[in-house]
């Protein structure tokens, strides 16, 4: 399971005894967790419950055990949705520019493209991931980023490395240095292809 992924299955009994009550109501209704970059203790994979607001996000763990359905964010790539949000326009702008690529939906647009619940609003970024197991050079970094800015909304990619991910807006910037997010944390890093020392 990799970072981003939507896991359904997961019951208010596998959440710890000081969750919210919104995150209980979360889980009850049978919405999805998302996999989030941790490490977990064997059997389970760390998770996050999110809520109807922004700020409602709870860390949690889930028995792998009780997976019962996932859904990646390349499969929601091509997914319609009949709302006229500026996040689903901008996805619908983009879905050409990244067709020979290997990229998905995550965020507020991957949940509610995967759910029907309504997670976007008119504000809302457009969350996307590209898989790059071999490095992007930065001039095609920064070629990318210039056609994501021409969308009606502002665009969060992600670049997910094999040794985990880092901003495309940071990449392209020209920093000595790039925050790289692991399981085991965040790191200043001078290649986001090499492994964490």
């Amino acid at each position: 399971m990799n970072a981003h992924d939507l896991l359904w299955g997961m019951t208010p009994a596998h959440l710890p005894a000081d969750a919210p009550a919104w995150a209980v109501d979360a889980i009850s209704a049978g919405h999805p967790v998302v996999v989030r970059r941790a490490i977990a203790e064997l059997g389970y994979v760390a998770v996050g419950v999110r809520g109807r607001l922004r700020e409602q996000r709870f860390a949690a763990e889930m028995p792998l055990a009780a997976v019962q359905r996932r859904v990646a964010p390349e499969a929601l790539r091509d997914v319609v949705s009949s709302r006229d949000l500026p996040a689903l326009q901008a996805l619908a702008q983009l879905r050409s520019v990244l067709e020979q690529e290997t990229w998905g939906v995550s965020g507020s647009a991957g949940f509610e493209l995967a759910t029907g619940i309504e997670a976007l609003h008119a504000r809302s970024d457009l969350d996307l991931i590209l898989r790059t197991p071999k490095r992007l050079e930065r001039a095609d970094a920064e070629d990318l980023l210039a056609i994501l800015d021409t969308t009606v909304c502002p665009v969060d990619l992600q670049l997910q490395t094999p040794f985990g991910a880092v901003a495309l807006r940071e990449w392209a910037s020209g920093s000595r240095r790039v925050l790289l997010k692991t399981a085991s944390g965040a790191h200043l890093v001078l290649d986001p292809w090499q492994a964490v020392a």
